[in-house]
């Protein structure tokens, strides 16, 4: 993997063979795949579905200030992450049943991808085969477990060691689920997920508390996530704990309707943190600009949640990796229209608040979605 990359003409990517060229083509795909309670549960969010339009609207109000006449000929969209480069500042989001996308062992298929592009994966505990069947199945990608808490502290105890035996880059909490939400999409059909009817153990996550934290911290030596954190008094809490790396989310906008958009929220938690944790992001980043402005504004890693299902319903694997290769391209066009030749010259200079020019919604990153698609 090269540290600078050259990036291709349109021409160059025009002659490729590859099925999908823009990213909104994987979304068509999908839709094609899939029938409409897993649409309707990836496309979802909780109650009046606010959150999720003010997480896009966030990036949206957000334009860019281009600098020119600098030497852009070669550009490094890499990062270093756990001890580890990777090709792009990205992670896949964890996911709760992946395999409604693809059944053949989804979040192995989801693994595999990031291994074989170079960037990172957090496998959701409710998402099958598996933490030690994902191991086996990407033992060099970039693998981290995030935990809903169902049980006591030696439920918790067994996860994390169970990580960190299969060979699990660090370990996450989510603590934005004490409740589960009201997703009226699902309510309204009176469906219920396989999954949901199968969990258990609600009140360990409503009961959770800075104490698990706590517990971790001492016990283990894996580096701790903390994701769900939208304020800048928990993410200071958080740090005073040791935990390495806060997490800003909000679910995708599916727990708490009304929430502010996770890249309202970032910049109040980089300036908590001021330095002493990482900082990873999501909510609805579905484009190359949009990783460029979480770095701007102080994200180490980003993560990708939607898009990453609608790649996996359309290709599985291979989706995955032309999803990455697709935002890569993005990525490296962005940073080098904006005068830069990598993440470090960036600053909030190369920001400007503006109006949103579409409407905010799960699908206002892809206004191209109309054209008529491709014929796979």
């Amino acid at each position: 993997m090269n540290e600078v990359t050259r990036i291709p003409t349109s021409t160059e990517l025009g002659a490729s063979a590859e099925p999908f060229q823009n990213l909104h083509e994987f979304v068509n795909k999908a839709r094609a795949n899939l029938n409409q309670n897993a649409w309707d549960y990836i496309i979802g969010a909780s109650e009046t579905e606010t959150t999720i339009r003010r997480n896009r609207s966030a990036l949206d109000e957000l334009a860019f200030r281009p600098r020119v006449l600098r030497n852009v000929a070669r550009i490094d969209a890499t990062t270093e992450v756990f001890g580890r480069k990777l090709r792009l500042p990205v992670m896949m989001a964890p996911v709760g049943a992946l395999e409604i996308f693809d059944p053949e062992g989804a979040a192995a298929s989801v693994s595999r991808g990031v291994g074989r592009f170079g960037a990172a994966h957090m496998l959701s505990s409710v998402s099958e085969p598996g933490l030690e069947k994902v191991a086996q199945a990407a033992p060099d990608a970039l693998r981290i477990y995030q935990l809903y808490v169902r049980g006591d502290d030696a439920f918790v105890e067994d996860r994390v060691s169970r990580a960190i035996a299969s060979g699990y880059t660090a370990f996450c909490l989510t603590v934005d689920t004490a409740h589960y939400s009201r997703r009226e999409r699902d309510i309204a059909k009176r469906y219920v997920r396989e999954s949901r009817l199968r969990a258990t153990g609600g009140d360990f996550q409503k009961g959770l508390d800075w104490r698990t934290v706590k517990l971790i911290k001492d016990k283990y030596k894996i580096p701790l996530i903390i994701k769900g954190i939208a304020t800048a008094e928990d993410a200071a809490i958080a740090v005073d704990h040791g935990v390495e790396w806060i997490y800003v989310s909000n679910h995708g906008g599916r727990q708490l309707d009304h929430g502010r958009g996770s890249m309202h929220v970032l910049p109040e938690i980089a300036s908590a943190v001021k330095g002493r944790a990482k900082i990873m992001v999501d909510g609805s980043f579905c484009r190359g600009t949009d990783i460029v402005k979480a770095m701007i504004l102080g994200a180490d890693l980003v993560g990708i949640g939607r898009l990453q299902c609608w790649a996996l319903a359309a290709a599985g694997e291979s989706g995955i990796v032309r999803m990455l290769e697709l935002l890569e391209d993005e990525v490296l066009r962005t940073l080098g229209l904006l005068g830069v030749t990598k993440y470090a010259e960036l600053d909030k200079s190369y920001l400007h608040p503006a109006m949103p020019t579409n409407l905010p919604g799960v699908f206002s990153a892809f206004p191209l979605l109309d054209i008529e698609p491709y014929r796979y």
